[in-house]
């Protein structure tokens, strides 16, 4: 008899260490781009296929940006994503548990993180922001064309860093022009997960950006980098 119930015993314990055992997979986070819904990859760059809510015909010739701490990775943790150099597009994250979790990135780098030169990734890609600006890091550098109410081609350059206030050069007054992207609960089961960017929610929500008006020199200007803060709270989407 006694021997039956050592057995039992030797058999629960498996079931019970097998119930509690966690599995362990790994996830792909795919980034991907559109412009109000039409797909947007390199091959649309440099030519005139895109119109912003303010009426300017686009073309686009460099979009890349910065998200860092990745909820679903527990170190700190940074990428860049290059969509003309098609790179940093998917981020793979391992050994994470099975089951629902919040996803949640910020958009930058919060100000704790965004200290001048320590990233040498960002370094080697001419990341930086310069040292009269406060330093640091961009945020993100999209660049492109508009045809403006001459009807000509004129530049445009959407780079949003850190906003700085440089009314006195020797006292610069910062604010904090990350933020948060929070994209609710995923499933982790062994799957990939697709995070659009609307390039086009850049131009429109809820500031109207009219680019005869704000085009280039906008790293200096701390107003227009607000405004690109607050649009770009709507850019981000989970594909369901």
């Amino acid at each position: 008899m006694k021997k039956y119930i050592a057995v039992f015993c030797v058999v629960l314990s498996l079931l019970i260490s097998c119930t509690d055992e966690v599995e362990n997979t790994t996830v792909t986070l795919n980034f991907t781009h559109n412009w109000d819904g039409v797909p947007v990859t390199n091959k649309d760059f440099n030519k005139f296929k895109f119109t912003n809510a303010n009426g300017e015909e686009i073309s686009i010739n460099r979009l890349r940006y910065v998200i860092s701490n990745v909820s679903l990775i527990n170190t700190t943790n940074h990428f860049l994503i290059d969509l003309g150099e098609n790179t940093g597009m998917s981020i793979p994250v391992s050994n994470i548990e099975t089951g629902t979790f919040d996803l949640k990135f910020t958009f930058g780098f919060k100000d704790s993180e965004n200290k001048d030169g320590i990233y040498q990734d960002l370094n080697s890609a001419n990341f930086n922001v310069p040292g009269m600006l406060g330093g640091g890091y961009h945020f993100m550098q999209f660049d492109g064309k508009y045809i403006d109410t001459d009807n000509e081609e004129a530049n445009f350059n959407y780079h949003a860093i850190r906003a700085v206030n440089r009314e006195n050069p020797d006292e610069l007054v910062f604010q904090d022009t990350s933020f948060e992207v929070n994209l609710g609960k995923v499933n982790i089961n062994n799957n990939q997960i697709e995070i659009q960017m609307n390039i086009a929610e850049w131009f429109k929500n809820p500031n109207l950006w009219n680019l005869n008006e704000l085009n280039t020199v906008l790293m200096p200007n701390f107003e227009a980098q607000k405004l690109m803060s607050a649009n770009g709270k709507s850019v981000f989407s989970l594909r369901e």
